[in-house]
């Protein structure tokens, strides 16, 4: 075990303070209760003014594991032809040993096609601060094999706070039954090394989804099947996923190609949503990562109806 931990922490160290290292984002499964970090063309689909919640632990079994928070708020502004968004999220990997902070506007430009089908288009400017705690690593020269982590390291530690602005886009269509979106973020794929050069890969994000009704208005049942993919830099990921709403009541059941299945409970009324999910890992992770769990919740103001009637996305809530 220890010869494990050794080699762990000696490839980690020596990715770290390779010449190019390269970054990916924070994950949230509830993908469309999070619905601006999932595409800023999302911003004011909700019509009236919205507010999100999440909080995402992955893998607590694991030392170290990675916590992030989000909130948003965005509402569409018939005087803007348009939705005006605002996200925030703070992002803690190690135990807090690195940080990522994250604050971004957006707008999304409605254009209603037709009677049925209507087009948003978003833009996003954001700012990101990441900062890296140097007292709290582990180096190579700090190992005794005999008597484990007892020298002091001889590494010169680098920066310990970047920033920079970033900018992204996206683009999401829908009508009463079908859904689908496009997004692009990083778009300048900025550097955010702390030793040499570490640049952020562009993230693109395709999701599509459809709604079936089944039974009569007393009965009623809700079935929403979605596809999601994902690519940043040489990672590629799936997402296979379906809803049942009844009622009051939502379930869901995703599954992440070759890593976890997503298992979800919510409930939500016209005006509130709150949910929980579990990821199930089943990669080879699968006996010490402990899954990961996710919250949200969701608050829609009420608002005076518009002089144009705005069509809302009826999508999923989570």
């Amino acid at each position: 075990m220890l010869k494990r931990i050794v080699l762990i922490v000696i490839t980690c160290v020596s990715i770290g303070f390779s010449e190019r290292l390269f970054a990916q984002d924070p994950e949230f499964t509830q993908f469309y209760a999070n619905p601006l970090y999932l595409n800023p063309a999302m911003a004011g689909t909700a019509n009236c003014p919205r507010f999100n919640l999440n909080y995402r632990n992955q893998w607590p079994g694991i030392s170290g594991t990675y916590v992030t928070y989000s909130a948003s708020y965005d509402q569409h502004i018939d005087a803007i032809k348009g939705g005006l968004g605002f996200l925030v999220y703070d992002d803690r990997a190690g135990q807090g040993t690195l940080t990522t902070f994250n604050a971004s506007g957006m707008y999304s430009y409605l254009l209603n096609v037709n009677r049925k089908f209507s087009l948003r288009f978003g833009l996003e400017a954001s700012y990101f601060e990441k900062s890296i705690d140097w007292s709290k690593l582990t180096f190579g020269d700090m190992i005794d094999e005999r008597m484990g982590f007892v020298y002091n390291t001889r590494e010169v530690p680098g920066k310990s706070k970047v920033t920079y602005a970033d900018f992204s886009a996206g683009i999401f269509g829908y009508t009463k039954r079908f859904y689908f979106g496009f997004a692009a973020n990083h778009l300048t794929q900025p550097n955010e090394g702390f030793i040499g050069t570490s640049q952020l890969p562009m993230k693109i994000t395709g999701h599509v989804g459809a709604l079936f009704q089944i039974g009569d208005k007393r009965n009623e049942v809700t079935i929403s099947p979605n596809i999601l993919y994902q690519k940043q830099g040489n990672f590629q990921q799936l997402n296979l996923g379906l809803y049942a709403t009844k009622g009051s009541i939502v379930g869901g059941l995703w599954y992440r190609n070759q890593d976890a299945f997503i298992a979800l409970v919510g409930f939500q009324q016209p005006h509130f949503k709150i949910g929980y999910s579990y990821d199930i890992t089943v990669s080879k992770l699968t006996n010490a990562t402990a899954g990961s769990h996710e919250i949200s919740c969701s608050l829609v103001l009420h608002c005076k109806p518009k002089k144009k009637k705005i069509r809302t996305v009826n999508c999923p809530a989570f």
